[in-house]
């Protein structure tokens, strides 16, 4: 099974069809271009653009819309509420640190139709999500990962017992391909966010 079958699963196990199965993050080091991974992803699967440091981040941001339109994909914005209302992306992201600045919170809420998704690393933080209007959290990280070589993660135990609680919908992030993704299958994940895993067979 590909990471798309994976996430398709754990999207329609958790009973969260209403979400997307899988989330393809950008990375300027990593994956600054998303566009052929694209067809990978399934169907009705997001892209979030973070790209921080690029100097043309609303062009870019406009030309991926344009191809997320062209895939049948949704585009969310990072950490950026008035970018994303500018390209009229389908969704926010806020990292938990920026979640608690109140502008940011005000700005996600002034577009209810978006999805807002927000990064969390502990109950406390998956709690603080839901309170400020979270669609779903990105609980993180799993397993180790490229960008916290060294750190073990959470691990499937903890981050199924963490999601289980949790008052929202809960998206496993961090090291998460096609070889490990399986042991997710009883986690209630409502599906799989990452930056690498896609493009294997």
């Amino acid at each position: 099974m590909t990471l798309s079958d994976y996430a398709r699963r754990l999207n329609f196990r958790s009973g969260c069809a209403h979400l997307p199965p899988a989330i393809l993050m950008t990375d300027l080091a990593r994956l600054a271009n998303p566009g052929p991974l694209l067809g990978a992803l399934p169907a009705g699967a997001a892209v979030l653009y973070r790209n921080y440091e690029s100097p043309n981040r609303a062009g870019e941001a406009r030309a991926l819309k344009s191809l997320c339109r062209r895939h049948g994909l949704l585009l969310i914005v990072a950490e950026d509420p008035w970018l994303a209302h500018q390209v009229e992306a389908d969704g926010l992201h806020l990292s938990d640190r920026t979640a608690r600045r109140s502008g940011h919170r005000r700005a996600a809420k002034m577009h209810p139709g978006r999805l807002l998704t927000i990064a969390a690393h502990s109950p406390a933080g998956l709690r603080r999500a839901a309170a400020l209007g979270a669609d779903a959290a990105f609980l993180s990280p799993v397993f180790e990962t490229r960008s916290h070589p060294g750190n073990a993660g959470l691990g499937v135990q903890k981050f199924t017992a963490w999601g289980r609680r949790a008052p929202l919908p809960v998206y496993a992030l961090g090291g998460i391909n096609a070889g490990n993704a399986r042991a997710l299958d009883n986690s209630g994940a409502a599906g799989i966010a990452g930056i690498g895993g896609w493009e294997q067979p």
